[in-house]
């Protein structure tokens, strides 16, 4: 029998220490409950090999976001007196329509397009016509866009003042597919 030197003994002392103390530490597993139960009077099996740690629990899957629900009233009225004034409003409604849409601080100093764009809108707030000042003709997919997202935020602010009201924006478009509006425009590089 060979003598243990009072290095390698102390060495493992430290060792077993250090693993108790990783053991007591340590919290156990979550119990998860089987999908089926198993038949009465079967035994259940474990498929992990004889001596192998428990498994992590299998990650759930966050529940889907959900849909807030429409608002029951359309847009609040717009107290604009001008065209002018009711395109701050328009924008404002479009841009909280659009968020995650909406390009981020500094334009880069070359767009992909830009657009202008005439909108009339009714009484209620829907849009009556769309006409293209400037189109950005080398653009077509984003002149289709940008109608479907002004059709699509209708019904705008009610112009109360005003009764019905045409107004010019100029869109700001980048290659990414998020866009400004010169109303609001936090400007280019």
């Amino acid at each position: 029998m060979r003598a243990t030197s009072p290095l390698s003994r102390s060495m493992a002392i430290v060792a077993a220490a250090f693993a108790a103390l990783l053991t007591a530490c340590s919290t156990p597993p979550a119990r998860q409950e089987a999908a089926r139960p198993a038949p009465t009077g079967a035994p259940v099996e474990d498929a992990r090999p004889a001596g192998a740690p428990p498994s992590a629990p299998a990650p759930v899957a966050a529940p889907a976001p959900a849909l807030a629900p429409a608002p029951a009233a359309g847009p609040r009225a717009s107290a604009a007196a001008t065209p002018r004034d009711y395109r701050r409003d328009a924008a404002t409604h479009l841009y909280g329509l659009n968020r995650a849409r909406i390009y981020p601080g500094r334009l880069p100093p070359l767009l992909y397009a830009i657009g202008v764009l005439q909108v009339e809108v009714d009484d209620s707030g829907q849009v009556r016509q769309l006409t293209w000042m400037r189109a950005p003709s080398h653009a077509p997919e984003v002149v289709a866009e940008i109608e479907r997202t002004v059709r699509a935020a209708a019904p705008f602010p009610a112009p109360a003042r005003m009764g019905r009201v045409t107004y010019t924006d100029t869109w700001l478009w980048d290659r990414s597919g998020r866009f400004q509006l010169d109303t609001l425009t936090e400007g280019q590089n």
